[in-house]
């Protein structure tokens, strides 16, 4: 009964889980994509017009307005997009599910932009729903492997890549100095010696190191993952017997018990009163949570960026969220389809220019790293290519099995977390989430 009444409560806890992936989500719609899905556009009878569902307003959707608008210049002068905008993730995610559980997929636009960690599940669950794309002219190799790996499928690609997470660790260089550091001593470092520098941070300006929004433990994974350990292991749960992931929660608990690491109560607080509020000195994400930290802007100039540090003290790559775009069965324009993604996406530094300048989408596209707008230096980031370094290290990001059930991981080891750190016995604890999330995946 007690993992049945924790599978319940995760169940309504994942929805608000959603909001930092695929580039940090949007909760505000249009009014043409609310609850009336008969009123929503799906397909256009016009043969150089496509339609597709995305849901963020400021990120992804003018990434889709300027592949749109490159496409149009250099390739079909006649070319449309249509883009019907969501509420958010999880409307296209329940789109796709009603479509396959019905069999009739012409409640689809032709393309939707799909959140990476969810993609293999639902093409395991509605195999017809997605059309491959293996055929279309994009060199996969320009890619980062651990981006492609989320949309491809026993080989097959199915999805062209539009954002990645790639992680920053982002540092008020200003706060720093006042403790006696700079930027290079937080690059390349081991953890230990990063809490060394967090107590002395603290000590000196009160400020934390880091920060943890404690609805969504992202942490866990994202020091994993800079270790090329997953949670899982060959399908099923890696935790009790997985060493590392073991040391990573050890830090990570000296690290909110020596106030190095802030644990923020929900999303809100993460975003608008920790990091918002002038709390940190530093913030770990996914390079989307950019636009969060730059909204105080009387800290312009104050930060700048590096890599995660390891266990071991080498540099460390992670991500944290992400989409790809994915036609649909719907989609009567397949070859057209495939040649807007493979131009755009698949490869134009034009489109990849304009949806950083527009919505602040980093590329995983390899060679976008090399236009004069990612080389160019951000004023906030104390004028320094930020997303020229964002793109070299999207490349190193390490490929780590993933699963359906990332997020059910996220939030039983999220809990035994805060309950070792309140005094509960750490073994006993992750334990507890390793039978809860065996329980959750059927096993």
């Amino acid at each position: 009964m007690k993992r049945k009444l924790i599978s319940m409560l995760l169940a309504g806890t994942m929805v608000l889980s959603l909001v930092a992936c695929g580039g940090g989500g949007s909760d505000s719609g249009s009014g043409d994509s609310g609850d009336d899905a008969e009123a929503e556009v799906t397909t256009s009878d016009d043969e150089n017009t496509l339609t597709v569902a995305a849901w963020d307003p400021s990120f992804n959707i003018p990434a889709l307005e300027a592949a749109a608008a490159d496409y149009k210049e250099n390739v079909n002068a006649d070319f449309n997009l249509e883009i019907v905008e969501q509420s958010g993730s999880s409307d296209i995610e329940t789109k796709i599910k009603t479509a396959g559980s019905a069999g009739d997929y012409s409640t689809l636009t032709d393309i939707v932009l799909f959140q990476d960690h969810y993609f293999k599940q639902y093409q395991r669950d509605y195999p017809d729903a997605f059309v491959d794309i293996n055929d279309a002219d994009i060199n996969w190799d320009d890619f980062a492997p651990e981006k492609i790996d989320y949309s491809t499928v026993d080989g097959v690609h199915y999805g062209a890549p539009v954002d990645g997470g790639t992680v920053i660790c982002a540092y008020r260089v200003d706060l720093l100095e006042e403790a006696g550091y700079t930027i290079d001593d937080l690059t390349g470092i081991t953890w230990e010696k990063f809490i060394e520098i967090g107590e002395a941070v603290y000590a000196k300006t009160g400020k934390y190191l880091a920060t943890i929004n404690s609805d969504g433990n992202d942490f866990i994974y994202l020091m994993l993952q800079a270790e090329g350990v997953s949670q899982f292991k060959d399908g099923k749960p890696y935790i009790t017997e997985n060493e590392t992931l073991g040391e990573v929660v050890d830090l990570i608990v000296e690290m909110a018990q020596k106030n190095v690491l802030y644990f923020a109560n929900s999303w809100s607080d993460y975003t608008d009163q920790v990091i918002g509020g002038d709390m940190v000195a530093g913030v770990m994400n996914g390079n989307w949570i950019i636009p969060t930290i730059k909204n105080v802007e009387a800290n312009s100039g104050k930060w700048e960026i590096t890599t995660m540090p390891t266990l071991s003290g080498e540099e460390g790559y992670a991500s944290n969220g992400g989409s790809s775009l994915y036609i649909t069965a719907n989609c009567e324009k397949v070859d057209l389809a495939k040649d807007f993604l493979a131009y755009t996406f698949g490869g134009s530094t034009v489109t990849y220019d304009n949806a950083l300048l527009d919505g602040g989408v980093v590329s995983t596209y390899t060679p976008a790293a090399e236009s004069e707008v990612y080389q160019q230096g951000v004023e906030y980031f104390n004028d320094t290519p930020i997303y020229a370094q964002i793109a070299e290290w999207t490349a190193n990001v390490p490929v780590i099995e993933q699963s359906d059930y990332h997020y059910t991981a996220r939030e039983y080891l999220g809990a035994a977390i805060i309950n070792i750190i309140n005094g509960e016995d750490r073994d006993a604890q992750l334990k507890e989430a390793e039978d809860n999330l065996n329980f959750a995946m059927g096993n």
